[in-house]
């Protein structure tokens, strides 16, 4: 009789098979998009939460303040651990937080415990996807990096287009508990086969902790995320809540910067990492990507709602067209974009999201359905073709050793350049809608923040012809 068993698990800075890494993406995607699809899924019922509790809105937004600032406090650490207590254990952690803190958001009684337990849960979160990235593209290798980038695309757009339809039937169907709930048994399903599955490696005990970058970039990320979320007040930059984090969290990254510089690889994260073209250039484009692709990810769902008044979960369908066109570019980037150069592919990519803008910018309150649906088709295709390959390129510049320290680099890359670029459109588009009396006014509003959209995207498009010339 012959028995069969289990191969012994590989160390997480070797490439893997493809049938391995299939399995690894399979619960990495598990892990990851619970905690992408919580931020949609939360946000569209934050209203629905400030009835339920009684409260303010002003106190109902620290739901998804509290999470945000808990994400992006706990980036800067996810390199060291991953290096400390292997990037296996750390993903395992933090999965284990974030469920933890779902099952108790499920479970609070009132406003203060339910922004308490959001807390606990962001710090799980914004462990998952660094560390996801870290074990992805070592466990897939150079040769295979923009097949393990894919992957990571494909959960950041699958979140879009299941958060509000989830969140929205959940509001409308059940209980807001289970805007919670709904993460718990998926996170225990990849806790299950994450022993089993994902690369295993010894701890590097000889890293030390460093704490004076802790201190120094830890509360500088939580500060920018703060004032940045704060600009969309009615003061805008003008508003001390606003000014006085951003003031007080950049001079706290510049002493980061220069004290990480004198450090090199025993700093927190290694900055030196954006003196290379490839990785800085690729954060460059990354973060002014706030400005056009995560701007008008926030600027659909308002337009649906505030102009041809459809209701949450109506709008969550319809903007299915722009995740599904960012799966079909994920689909067809091995095969048909292998072999053309990485600057066209992004700057073909930058020309068609700007394509995409035009019939919603020139709409009106009512027609042109198929247009809308077909333009968001060919937004989606275009982030995916404006985003991927840079990422790509970003990765591939690292070698085995600067992934984890690397990984916490681009998501703080990601998660400050987002929220920044999507609040300067929304400061924008409130200076608009400050002024309109009619809806007629408010159509005019939205089409003019549109437009503001499009020229933006001009930045991404001029400094895709400055990236190395490569393949895809």
């Amino acid at each position: 009789m012959t028995t069969t068993s289990t191969p012994p698990p590989s160390t997480d800075t070797a490439p893997v098979s493809d049938r391995r890494l299939n399995a690894i993406s399979l619960v990495l995607v598990l892990g990851a998009l619970t905690t992408l699809l919580d931020t949609t899924i939360v946000n569209i019922a934050l209203d629905h939460l400030h009835h339920v509790f009684h409260a303010p809105v002003a106190d109902t937004q620290w739901i998804a303040t509290g999470y945000l600032l808990a994400y992006v406090s706990v980036i800067p650490v996810s390199g060291w651990l991953s290096e400390r207590i292997g990037a296996r254990a750390t993903w395992m952690v933090a999965v284990g937080l974030f469920t933890v803190g779902s099952l108790l958001c499920g479970l609070a009684w009132s406003l203060p415990s339910l922004v308490v337990f959001r807390v606990l849960q962001g710090l799980g979160a914004g462990l998952v996807l660094p560390v996801t990235i870290t074990i992805l593209t070592r466990a897939a290798g150079r040769e295979r990096i923009g097949r393990a980038i894919a992957t990571i695309g494909l959960i950041g757009q699958l979140a879009p287009i299941l958060g509000p339809i989830i969140g929205g039937s959940i509001v409308q169907s059940i209980s807001w508990h289970w805007l919670f709930f709904v993460n718990v048994p998926i996170c225990l399903a990849a806790l299950v086969l994450a022993p089993r599955y994902l690369p295993a490696a010894a701890a590097q005990r000889g890293h030390r902790f460093d704490l004076l970058g802790f201190v120094l970039l830890t509360p500088s990320v939580a500060l920018v995320a703060f004032g940045v979320s704060q600009l969309t007040g009615s003061e805008g930059f003008g508003a001390v809540q606003a000014w006085l984090p951003l003031t007080v969290g950049v001079a706290l990254l510049v002493s980061f910067v220069l004290t990480a510089l004198r450090r090199g690889t025993h700093a927190l994260v290694d900055v030196r990492v954006f003196t290379r073209r490839s990785f800085g250039l690729s954060s460059v484009i990354t973060f002014v990507g706030g400005f056009s692709m995560y701007a008008l990810m926030f600027l659909l769902p308002l337009w649906y709602q505030q102009v041809r008044g459809v209701s949450v979960l109506q709008t969550g369908l319809l903007l299915v067209p722009q995740g599904l066109g960012t799966i079909v570019f994920i689909v067809l980037s091995r095969k048909v974009f292998a072999r053309v150069d990485q600057r066209v592919v992004v700057a073909g990519g930058v020309v068609l999201l700007m394509l995409g803008i035009v019939p919603f910018a020139t709409a009106g309150a009512s027609g042109d359905t198929v247009l809308l649906l077909a333009a968001q088709f060919v937004q989606g295709f275009g982030m995916g073709a404006a985003s991927l390959p840079v990422m790509t390129l970003a990765f591939a510049s690292l070698s085995q050793a600067e992934t984890p320290r690397g990984s916490a680099a681009f998501s703080i890359v990601q998660r400050v350049g987002a929220p920044f670029g999507v609040t300067v459109v929304a400061v924008v588009l409130e200076h608009f809608v400050a002024g309109a009396a009619t809806q007629t006014a408010v159509v005019g509003a939205f089409a003019g923040t549109f437009w503001w959209v499009f020229g933006l995207s001009s930045i991404p498009l001029g400094l895709a012809l400055f990236m190395p010339r490569s393949r895809s």
